[in-house]
């Protein structure tokens, strides 16, 4: 019996050939295929921003600031014991009206903030590579805090002159994981986008956020936070495979908001007299832990070996079993079998100590965080981008590596990027550390309790 024969026999309702039914089923194979497909996303290059040494404040001028801002005595001793182990050196910036006394908090200030930061690194970044900006398919921006009308991407497209039917998003309100929530979103405008260029833009503004009252746990926030911001340009097209710097192999975002505890973790409000300021609650650390660890439940299988997810079951099911309900009995991955390279967010000494801990990594694996809040403070959302940038500037990262970005943010998210070099990356390469590399890393004061 003939092969039409066949399908006329056990296919009676369809009176199709042999030849028409190969061809259906080819044309299911590539419409499958196309829809499983997932475009890849390349890293082509990124900027951070670098500061002019006269926007430097050191603890002398941080506390002569106070001073004559007429702080109480208390509130004076609480920042400066909160500074001198935070974690944050002499070198951080801040804005020009942060220098001022008293410091200016307007909206006109605000907006010269975003214009030094994002305006600079915009124009690096598209010069470096001679772009020119209707080149650009994709804009994405992220500032926690500082939210003006226009928004921040319409201030970048008027600058440089976009197309008009780029396709903007200004991000606000998302806290210091903003940076990869942006790159997630531009991941998924290139995955519907074939053929673009995206340009993330990641800041926040401190000149106009600066806490003014008493209350220690928004005061802990003057301490921390310094300029920066980074650019960052992505892109789907084949033809930028090899000039890219890294590709995405995972992002992995997750958002305990539902939680009151760890919704109201960080968190803006006025205090009793009517300041504004975001507080930083006792619990903060316990959360970015708890918020880790669920992240790190979808994010490790996929990235760590078979031998290392086995251990983590069987100490799971042991433990059950055998410790009942004792935690330390639990096997901690060795995420080192995973990663060559870790960028922790710099929110903060504590943030990179507890991190470390939890995942039990080594003091090495955490110098370019450490090094990054020493230098430029806490940058917020751009963070990652400037220890990413250490690690280049010492010739660490290598083709072939891997790399794990982690971002904490308010709501309280925690959100894993990770990215594979793809290309050869010279040390001297012009960047935000490369005037000064050689003199990192540096041993961070201690100061006695």
């Amino acid at each position: 019996m003939t092969m039409d024969a066949l399908l006329s026999t056990y296919f009676p309702f369809f009176n199709i050939t042999m030849t028409q039914f190969l061809a259906a089923i080819f044309v299911f194979l590539i419409i499958l295929i196309f829809c499983l497909r997932s475009s890849t996303i390349y890293l082509l290059d990124y900027v951070c921003y670098l500061p002019p040494d006269h926007l430097r404040i050191t603890y002398s001028n941080f506390k002569e600031h106070f001073v004559i801002s007429k702080s109480t005595q208390e509130t004076i001793d609480f920042q400066m014991n909160v500074m001198e182990r935070s974690g944050v050196g002499v070198e951080s910036c801040m804005p020009e009206s942060v220098h001022q006394l008293p410091p200016n908090t307007s909206l006109k200030h605000g907006k010269a903030e975003v214009e030094l930061v994002l305006f600079t690194i915009v124009k690096d970044l598209l010069s470096k590579h001679n772009l020119h900006p209707k080149n650009i398919d994709i804009l994405v921006s992220n500032c926690s805090l500082f939210c003006p009308t226009p928004s921040i991407t319409s201030m970048i497209i008027n600058k440089f002159g976009f197309r008009s039917n780029v396709k903007s998003v200004s991000l606000s309100g998302m806290g210091c994981s903003a940076g990869l929530l942006s790159i997630s979103l531009a991941k998924d405008l290139l995955r519907v986008h074939k053929n673009s260029l995206a340009l993330v833009l990641s800041m926040e503004a401190v000149a106009p956020n600066g806490y003014t009252g008493t209350d220690k746990s928004k005061l802990i926030a003057n301490v921390l936070f310094r300029m920066g911001g980074a650019a960052i340009l992505l892109s789907n097209r084949k033809q930028d495979k090899q000039m890219a710097k890294y590709k995405l192999q995972h992002l992995v975002r997750t958002h305990l908001g539902s939680n009151d505890k760890a919704y109201q973790s960080v968190y803006q409000e006025p205090d009793e007299e009517g300041n504004v300021g975001v507080s930083l609650s006792r619990s903060l650390i316990h959360v970015a832990a708890s918020t880790l660890k669920t992240n790190i439940i979808k994010l490790g299988p996929l990235v760590l070996p078979y031998s290392e997810q086995v251990r983590y079951g069987w100490s799971v099911i042991g433990n059950k079993i055998f410790a009942r309900g004792n935690m330390n009995k639990i096997h901690v991955p060795n995420f080192k079998k995973a990663f060559e390279h870790f960028c922790i967010h710099a929110g903060g000494k504590s943030v990179i100590d507890a991190i470390e801990e939890n995942l039990k990594l080594q003091k090495e694996d955490g110098e370019a965080s450490r090094m990054a809040l020493y230098r430029f403070g806490n940058t917020s959302s751009s963070s990652l981008w400037y220890e990413l940038c250490y690690l280049e500037a010492k010739g660490r990262v290598k083709k072939g590596d891997r790399v794990w970005q982690i971002a904490f943010g308010s709501g309280f998210k925690c959100n894993s990027a990770v990215w594979k070099c793809v290309s050869d990356i010279h040390p001297n390469e012009t960047n935000a550390w490369s005037d000064r590399i050689h003199l990192y890393p540096i041993e961070i004061p201690v100061f006695d309790c």
